[in-house]
């Protein structure tokens, strides 16, 4: 049984109507950093003071909203090359195993464990809001209210190395593989209205509630366990073993905006919601089970992980022509934050848009993000405005790693596909 296929496989088709909890930006601001851009609704999602900047009331609109989308899609995966067929010479190492070859196998087993390590994993996650979300009406008092509703998750699997032990006969270990998962039911309201204003500019001030409903799922198969399915495993962790809790996040936001240039603060989450994690299953009359209580034992897994949803900061700025056609965007998170699988995160980003008045012209954005901890990852970024509309965004990591034909290939990419009303 190949169990880091089926583990990535089953992965995949059960997030793949969900979306990454806050840890990546949503549809274009993947692109567009965290600065609040009046050509990109996605952007609205980000700092809480943003939604008053999205509705154009000189042409008299009172609102603005999404019509489908965005909907976007990730994957991502360790910094090791060729991880599948590694991890399918391990298996078969360990299940053939006999007196004859057994010390042979441990030296090549051993070796690939200390190739893969702890980085090992495939990750893939997914986002889609709700139609017609969000939803902004700005009133003509200097206020904006917003509604936002979205479907999130990420899933996660991973390699737990053990030491390998020669019995005479056979080789055994508690090497293992780990699946987390979590999704996020999301239903936020928000108010945002003009503080202050001189001639020089404006300041916008916002706040944000978000209802979270997030069920989190946890399994583990060990390679020495021959009976156990996985993909069976990893579904039940999904589903029958998931546990579910929900939790308020509240955000505060304030953009100061002039004629060319605006800067602007996030708090995210500021009164931190924790979540129930899922504890991992040591009971049942498996190996894989067996090998979780030792590897608790050993303190190499945790019995139960709940989530916390950590406040951060983030800083932006954009420099822009007086009709917003052309923007240099910037933004920075002054603090990481783990996500629902444990994976940390910090951006910084940059971008530079251009989105003209006519319909016929697409708008078009180049980017740059990284990741300033956990995997470290960056990203170039690329993307496209049909018809004032229709948006389509791209980004690929410029680390990449070798795959069993010794091509080289992203260790992630991320899509995002939505239409939604212009300004």
């Amino acid at each position: 049984m190949k169990k880091i296929v089926l583990a990535s496989g089953c992965l995949f088709s059960s997030t793949i109507f969900a979306a990454m909890p806050v840890n990546h930006p949503v549809g274009s601001s993947f692109t567009l950093s965290s600065a609040p851009n009046i050509r990109a609704l996605s952007t609205a999602l980000g700092n809480p003071a943003a939604p008053f900047l999205m509705v154009n009331q000189e042409d008299n609109d009172s609102f603005r909203f999404g019509i489908l989308g965005p909907l976007s899609v990730g994957v991502e995966m360790g910094d090791v090359s060729d991880l599948d067929d590694r991890a399918e010479e391990l298996e078969d190492l360990i299940d053939n195993s006999n007196a004859g070859n057994a010390a042979a196998n441990k030296v090549r087993a051993d070796k690939i464990l200390s190739e893969i390590g702890e980085t090992a994993y495939v990750k893939t996650s997914a986002s889609l809001q709700v139609p017609f979300m969000p939803l902004i009406y700005k009133t003509k008092k200097n206020g904006a209210f917003i509604i936002d509703a979205s479907i999130s998750g990420v899933a996660r699997a991973n390699v737990i190395s053990d030491e390998i032990t020669n019995t005479g006969t056979e080789l055994t270990t508690d090497t293992s593989f780990q699946a987390k998962t979590a999704t996020d039911l999301q239903i936020g309201l928000g108010y945002s209205q003009a503080m202050w204003k001189n001639d020089h500019g404006m300041l916008i001030g916002g706040v944000k509630a978000s209802l979270h409903d997030i069920s989190m799922g946890r399994a583990l198969v060990s390679l020495n366990d021959k009976n156990d399915n996985a993909d069976d495993a990893i579904s039940d962790a999904i589903s029958d073993d998931a546990v579910s809790s929900t939790g308020v996040g509240i955000d505060l936001g304030a953009v100061w905006v002039s004629n060319n240039y605006q800067v602007g603060i996030t708090f995210a989450n500021i009164n931190e919601p924790e979540f129930d994690g899922a504890p991992i299953n040591q009971s049942c009359a498996t190996e894989s089970c067996a090998a979780a209580g030792r590897l608790v034992n050993k303190g190499k897994l945790t019995a139960t992980e709940d989530y916390v949803m950590e406040m951060q900061t983030t800083i932006d700025a954009a420099v822009s022509t007086k009709g917003k056609q052309v923007t240099l965007g910037l933004s920075y998170d002054t603090n990481e934050v783990k996500d629902a699988v444990g994976d940390e995160y910090q951006w910084a980003a940059a971008s530079l848009s251009y989105y003209g008045d006519s319909h016929y012209l697409p708008g078009i954005r180049v980017g740059y993000r990284q990741n300033m901890v956990g995997t470290e990852l960056s990203y170039g970024t690329f993307g496209l405005t049909f018809l004032k509309r229709l948006n389509v965004d791209l980004g690929v990591a410029l680390e990449t790693v070798e795959d069993e034909d010794g091509d080289e290939l992203p260790r992630s990419a991320y899509l995002s596909i939505g239409y939604d009303t212009a300004f």
